[in-house]
């Protein structure tokens, strides 16, 4: 009888019918937000975090498109996503099985200067968002259980510490941001205004205006440039904010009418849609 190992075996566990999520956060690690799930039909629309966003498949694959390319990733594979960048996804064949992490930049820059025992300088990121590293994704796997099992409190520290230090060692980068200005484009005036404004309804015509561009010039250069239409990105800037007025205490309805959703069905659809989790569940974590 052949012997294989506990990772080999969550593998080939099938996925189950039913879909689940388990959410929370975990003080640790400066209230890192936390996701284990099986999803068979459940697509994620485009959106970005504020966060790293740092996962691997355990079974099945995903389908996601991340800064406009287009991967199938499945056991093996991680997930090394920086805060902004946009991505999707959706199950491939049978559905998948993952598990991901959101840490902050602050958290990242501490875990560093705790290593290196100097001053980190820059911005941390990553250059490859999908990469295949069997070992560090088995890694990830063992210290995310050791978090989701409640194992003692060094045993869950030391791996999940032990893992962002060297996963920032291997596919890791700084990014030096120079002093300088520069003139805002079109697309990115039309940007910012969202941002500003994500509580109003906004409609095409009002912001093409803004930016001096017809409806469809718009539209296509804003795809360009941010790989998500306005309207798409005016709904993430409002699940974004959302999540920090749920974080707060924060009702669902009250939450819904702050951020300029039509109603809470409106703003459930649509949060989930982007977490993978509904307001209440991410409001209880």
């Amino acid at each position: 009888m052949e012997t294989i190992s506990q990772e080999k075996a969550i593998e080939a566990m099938p996925l189950e019918g039913a879909e689940r999520t388990r959410f929370w956060r975990d003080p640790r690690f400066k209230g890192m937000e936390c996701l284990s799930a099986t999803f068979i039909t459940h697509e994620f629309a485009p959106h970005a975090h504020d966060t790293f966003s740092i996962g691997a498949i355990e079974a099945g694959s995903q389908i996601s498109t991340i800064k406009g390319e287009r991967s199938q990733t499945g056991p093996g594979d991680l997930y090394l996503i920086n805060p902004d960048e946009i991505h999707d996804g959706h199950p491939g064949h049978e559905g998948y099985r993952y598990r991901m992490i959101y840490p902050s930049t602050d958290l990242l820059v501490e875990i560093l200067e705790d290593v290196t025992g100097r001053s980190f300088r820059g911005t941390p990121s990553f250059s490859r968002l999908l990469l295949t590293d069997r070992e560090l994704a088995l890694g990830f796997q063992r210290a995310h259980r050791a978090l989701e099992g409640k194992v003692g409190t060094l045993e869950a520290d030391e791996s999940m510490f032990g893992f962002l230090a060297r996963l920032f060692e291997r596919h890791g980068n700084a990014i030096i941001v120079p002093l300088q200005t520069r003139e805002s484009s079109a697309v990115h005036r039309a940007r910012d205004y969202l941002v500003e404004n994500y509580t109003h309804d906004i409609g095409l015509e009002e912001l093409a205006k803004l930016a001096g561009l017809s409806r469809a010039h718009l539209i296509r250069a804003f795809r360009k440039e941010f790989h998500i239409t306005p309207h798409a990105f005016l709904t993430d800037k409002r699940v974004r904010e959302a999540k920090a007025l749920l974080r707060r205490g924060w009702s669902a309805a009250d939450t819904a009418y702050h951020c300029g959703f039509a109603d809470q069905a409106h703003f459930s659809r649509h949060f989930k849609a982007r977490t993978g989790v509904t307001p209440g569940a991410y409001r209880s974590a």
